[in-house]
């Protein structure tokens, strides 16, 4: 029985590792067409901050999946070298992913504060960018 469940987690594995590589490259390609696009027409630098905005958005979500996958892969039987090796790479992950998150959203305060738009407070009750 754990034989059959290993090897369905490894299929699991593989799967949802495959899944956050499919979003990484869409996400470089989208970003990489998009900024051919506003290489085209123009506008300075500020014309590129959306595209790192879009690809960063991509790649936060690639690494979840990546991460998802390192779970998945020591929930079968995990060895202590396995549960440190998992540890390590969370740890980098989500250190990757904060920083990531924090460059995002100063990207997007920054674009806001320049468009002379408000800002939105995800934690603010009223806020269009909350979820319930």
């Amino acid at each position: 029985m754990e034989e059959l469940l290993a090897e369905a987690v490894g299929v699991l594995v593989t799967v949802v590792e495959a899944c956050g590589a499919a979003v990484i490259l869409v996400g470089a390609v989208w970003a990489f067409a998009r900024f051919v696009w506003a290489g085209v027409r123009g506008g300075g630098s500020r014309a590129f901050v959306p595209v790192r905005l879009t690809l960063g958005r991509f790649l936060a979500l690639g690494l979840e999946f990546q991460l998802a996958s390192d779970v998945l892969r020591t929930a079968v039987a995990p060895s202590f070298r396995e549960l440190g090796q998992l540890a390590a790479v969370a740890a980098i992950r989500t250190a990757l992913n904060y920083f990531l998150s924090k460059e995002i959203a100063e990207e997007r305060r920054q674009v806001a504060e320049e468009g002379g738009q408000r800002v939105p407070d995800p934690a603010a009750p009223d806020s269009p960018g909350r979820t319930v």
